[in-house]
């Protein structure tokens, strides 16, 4: 299904949003950072695989320039019932998470977040870009900009595994990059060290 309202902002430093506590978060703070954006909850079958494999990836990479916001969404089978603090202590005790868990939110309807609204409008998934399930998840480049979407089922590091793979042979990769056809999907997925990589000359 196709987003209903239009979005104007190019870049996701442009908006505003709510921490766990219901303080105002301007996401300009994260200019020059690469994001990974993920809707997550708590009770899921996917979550204790992305939230162990979440906290990794950023301890790994968190001084090179990474940054992952978490939104708690309650709209998939009501699997993050509680507050948005119970969705931060939830992360932070159980997962350690160190990367902010922002303000429960609705990333579908029309109530859906301003924010989400815009990653939604830059990307679509499979079958449109409405978002299917908890832990869909999206690569933002330095300046703002959707670089990639990843459903559900992409774990965290499976995208890093995938990246160090075409990161040591970019050259020829990027030579023949107008033949890509249908390795270019694939290609998506080896964004993410290839920006670290970048971010850390």
């Amino acid at each position: 299904m196709g987003a209903s309202q239009s979005v104007t902002e190019k870049s996701i430093h442009e908006f505003t949003v709510k921490d766990a506590k219901g303080r105002d978060v301007n996401l300009a703070t994260y200019e020059g950072k690469v994001l990974l954006v993920v809707n997550v909850a708590s009770k899921c079958g996917f979550t204790d695989s992305n939230y162990t494999q979440l906290t990794e990836l950023y301890s790994k990479y968190k001084d090179s320039g990474l940054e992952i916001l978490a939104f708690p969404c309650n709209q998939f089978l009501n699997q993050e019932p509680g507050t948005s603090e119970d969705a931060q202590q939830f992360a932070c005790t159980r997962y350690k998470a160190e990367y902010p868990i922002f303000g429960k939110v609705r990333v579908n309807g029309p109530d859906t977040a301003p924010v989400y609204r815009f990653l939604k409008a830059n990307t679509s998934g499979f079958m449109g870009n409405r978002i299917k399930w908890n832990f869909t998840k999206f690569l933002i480049g330095k300046d703002g900009r959707v670089i990639q979407r990843y459903g559900p089922t992409t774990s965290p590091l499976s995208i890093e595994v995938l990246s160090l793979s075409i990161s040591l042979h970019g050259a020829c990769v990027m030579k023949s990059r107008q033949h890509w056809g249908r390795l270019e999907r694939l290609y998506n997925h080896f964004k993410l060290v290839l920006l670290l990589k970048m971010i850390e000359t």
